[in-house]
Order: structure tokens, then sequence, then C-alpha cells
């Protein structure tokens, strides 16, 4: 048996206490409202005199868990990789920790837009701005609406009913691990995924096609993550979830829903309207004139509550102070194909089942490879369906890589749909 290298036996030591620390560290609750706005809301909006909602904002201490992570970090031998690893997980933490501190003040956003990013912030390898790529979306999908998108109040499906064909899949896919579906009507999101339950916000109407998206997309990636990542012998700290990750797990999720089929024009557009919303917020617009922004744009009125609450939650209703972390959705999932894609021109093959070995970022994969290579970091216990068939993964992304050298500003459909040249 080989010897143990000091360095990673430290660090792994280093990663328990960070779990130990961050594990209680819950950003989402912590800035969640409380229930019965939405319903004082709606009722002042429905008589014509909308009010700002009354948040009380927090007062969260922590102090004992920010110098604790402060001092994890301090201890990082940053010229090792791992430890590099346990350092950027500790200062995300610490940062998550002063933006929770700072709730409805100016530096609630600063520390916000250090973990998730802002708005206008570029798209990677593209000289458009993740509000540029919003935009165009809702562009777009405006062109399909009529024909394609379904209004919410067409179809409702309660929240118990998705709850009960959710239960059966992820209960037949988790065969080694209890993962319960539950109802949760304070969740501003429709849903949230941890390793032992997946939560659904109750008193929602929720479409067919919310079906297939939640389960790609919360279950078989976010609670598969979580249960791979916490099952890790030496870096336990994967299956947390840190700030910093958020952009890629959630841009890996969406990635799921796209190779699965399972996304479609109405949610593509809830995740553009929602940049488009926070850039909105940070401008200047008040709550109100954000949930006219949603109502608008066709959401119902509840959704535009809620969407509207997802924006504000942890800032200040009157503007400019905004909580911007689903800006990630969109970023992510381009710099998530981007990296599949480049990953499958390198060769690079075993990077895709990496991915799912906990909650991670792409520069963790990247930094944590030999790691990966030699078994101290452990493959996943679980992958998606769509992940497992590797052959079919890596010719759809070949032709990805192919396809996209092919400029659509070059040619327009009449030259496609010319004559055929060897008639």
């Amino acid at each position: 048996m080989g010897s143990v290298d000091p360095t990673l036996e430290r660090m792994s030591q280093l990663d328990r206490r960070l779990v130990a620390v961050a594990g209680s560290i819950k950003v989402l609750s912590e800035i969640a409202w409380p229930a019965g706005i939405a319903q004082q809301f709606l009722v002042g909006w429905r008589r014509g005199r909308p009010a700002l909602p009354e948040i009380i904002t927090p007062s969260i201490g922590l102090g004992h868990e920010l110098d604790e992570l402060l001092e994890i970090a301090a201890a990082c031998d940053l010229g090792h990789p791992v430890g590099r690893y346990v350092h950027r997980t500790a200062r995300s933490f610490a940062t998550a920790v002063r933006m929770l501190r700072a709730a409805g003040t100016p530096d609630f956003t600063r520390y916000s837009e250090e973990l998730y990013g802002r708005p206008s912030d570029p798209v990677i390898g593209s000289e458009q701005s993740l509000l540029d790529a919003a935009e165009g979306f809702i562009e777009g999908t405006l062109e399909f609406e009529r024909s394609c998108l379904i209004p919410e109040e067409e179809v409702c499906l309660l929240a118990s009913t998705v709850a009960e064909e959710l239960q059966r899949e992820v209960s037949a896919f988790f065969d080694r691990h209890a993962v319960r579906v539950v109802l949760d009507p304070k969740l501003s999101a429709k849903a949230a995924a941890g390793a032992s339950a997946i939560r659904l916000r109750g008193a929602t109407c929720f479409s067919p096609q919310d079906i297939p998206q939640l389960l790609v997309h919360e279950a078989f990636v976010h609670t598969l993550t979580k249960i791979n990542g916490q099952a890790q012998p030496h870096l336990p700290s994967l299956g947390l979830g840190a700030p910093r990750t958020t952009r890629t797990q959630e841009g890996l999720a969406l990635f799921a829903e796209l190779i699965s089929v399972a996304i479609d024009l109405q949610r593509l557009r809830r995740i553009a309207l929602r940049v488009k919303a926070i850039d909105l917020a940070l401008g200047g617009a008040d709550f109100i004139e954000v949930f006219r922004f949603f109502h608008g744009n066709g959401q119902s009125e509840a959704e535009s509550f809620q969407s509207a609450a997802r924006v504000f939650r942890g800032g200040d209703v009157r503007g400019r102070v905004a909580f911007t972390k689903d800006v990630v959705y969109v970023g992510g999932l381009v710099e998530v194909h981007t990296f599949m894609r480049k990953a499958i021109q390198r060769g690079r093959l075993e990077l895709i089942p990496w991915l799912f070995v906990g909650r991670l970022s792409l520069r963790d994969l990247i930094e944590l490879s030999p790691w990966l290579r030699s078994g101290w970091v452990a493959p996943p216990l679980y992958q998606p369906r769509w992940a497992q068939q590797l052959p079919s993964l890596t010719a759809f992304l070949l032709y990805s890589v192919f396809v996209n050298g092919v400029s659509l500003r070059e040619v327009g459909l009449e030259e496609i749909a010319q004559d055929e040249p060897y008639a």
C-alpha cells in the first residue's frame, strides 16, 4: 500500500472542518420571505392599490462561522490544487455569510455579484453579455408565443399530483438512497433539491412539461450531485454546493433539460425574463415595477409575485439592491455546453462523468483531475441516463463542435434551399 500524501491528508482534514461549519449556512432559507406576503400584495394589486411588500430584514449573525471559515481558508496550501479547492470553497461560504449579514444594503448586491455575477457579465466566447443573450431569447420566443407557448392558466396540475409522479421516478432511479418528494409552501422557486428530499412549492399550478424538467434538473442533477458529493471519502465538501459552484451546477442542470428534450419555450423565456428583471431592479425598478414586468410578459399574478420575489429576496423592494443569483442559468448553460464540446474536441471523454462526482465548478474539475484519475476523488455513484449513454452524447457533441463553425449570418434560407447542385 502506498504512503499517504501528508498534504492531501491535511487538506482532507480542513475539508471536514469546512463541512462542519458550512453545512449550516443556508443562503436561500435565510433570505426567504414569510408566508402570507404574496396574498397581502395580490389583494392590494387586485384592488388597484398595490403596495410594496413589507419585509423585515433578517438579523443574521454567523460571526463564529465567518471566523472559522476564514481560519480554514488561511490554513490551506495554495501551492497545491486540492488546497486551492478547499480555499476557494471556504472563501465562497465566507462571502455568502458577508452577503447575508448585509441584507437590505448595497453591500448585499456587491457580495451577490461576487458570488453569482451580474447581467452585464460577458458570455464566454462571445461579445455579448448575459443581458444581451436574455433579451435575444425573450425576443425570439415572442415570435412563437401564439403557436407554441401554453398559458399557465390553461393547464394546472396540483403540486401533490406532480410530487406523486416525481416520487415514482425518483425512487426507481436512486436505488441505494431514500429520496422523498415533499411540498413546501414557503419556496420562492418551484422546486429545491437536497440529498434526501426534493421540495416542491405548494399551492402552485404546475404544467405537464414541468414534470420532465423537474426530474432531469432537480432530481437527476442537483439531488444526484449532492448524494455523490456527500459520499466522497476525502472531500465531503463536494456535497455542500458552495455558492461559487452555482453557475456550473445550474448550467449542468439546464443542459440536462436540453439534451433530454425536456426544456420548452416557456421555460427558456422564464429564465431569460429573470435576467432582464435583475437588470431592471439594479437600475432602480422597485418590486411593483418588476412584478408588472413579469405580468406583462405573460406570467400569472401568482407566478409574477414569486418571480419578482426571487429578485428582491435579501435586497430592497424599493430597487437597486437585488439578489443576482438568477443570472447564472444563461451563463452556466453556455459554459457547460462549451466545456463539453471542448472536452470532446480534445479527446477528454473522462471529463463528462467526472462532472457528477459532486457539486463542483468547471475549474474544480480541471484542477482535481489528477485525483479523479487516481481514485482519491471517488467516481460518481449515480449518473444521469443521458450521461451514461456516452457514445450517443459524444456523437451529439462532435456534431455540435462542427456545426458551431457554420455561420448563420453567411447564409439565408433561400441559399440553403437552392436547387441541388448535382441534379
